[in-house]
């Protein structure tokens, strides 16, 4: 990564590596490591970084977020399902105290009752919900230019 690069974690959470087989009619045909390789070309033509993980695990997903304090800009969050549940998860994306932008591929509002609250969305800077894999390369130009606009990097 060259100096002053903005590095953005793309941290997708539970049943998002089964994308492309898994409901496509809610999710898409895209895979996750499909869409992770569109955000890494459009952090490059950004001239940002793109670093995709996905855990299905809430510590493991929790540990990600603590690991990139002081390593990257801001993050574009896919918690899945627990998004909906995770008091555990809000708190650590409160405590990172970076720009997070929390995704959604399906809108959500349109959906079962009880995804139409985000316990993690207070927590965070924005959320796109309903756009599909276009969500998370919004996502990630937003976290770009709010690092930018701070002086973050």
């Amino acid at each position: 990564m060259a100096e002053g690069q903005v590095r953005v974690l793309v941290l997708s959470g539970p049943n998002l590596n089964l994308l492309g087989e898994r409901e496509p009619d809610v999710y898409g045909t895209d895979t996750l490591e499909a869409i992770h390789e569109r955000l890494r070309r459009r952090a490059a033509a950004l001239g940002a970084e793109a670093e995709c993980r996905q855990h299905n695990g809430e510590g493991e997903l929790i540990d990600a977020l603590h690991a990139a304090r002081g390593r990257t800009a801001g993050v574009v969050f896919n918690p899945g399902a627990y998004a909906h549940t995770s008091y555990a998860l809000r708190d650590a994306v409160a405590a990172v105290s970076l720009p997070v932008v929390e995704v959604h591929l399906s809108n959500v509002y349109a959906r079962e009752p009880f995804r139409r609250r985000s316990v993690i969305a207070p927590a965070c800077r924005g959320t796109i919900v309903g756009l599909g894999a276009m969500g998370y390369e919004l996502a990630l130009e937003a976290v770009v230019r709010l690092a930018r606009e701070s002086g973050g990097g």
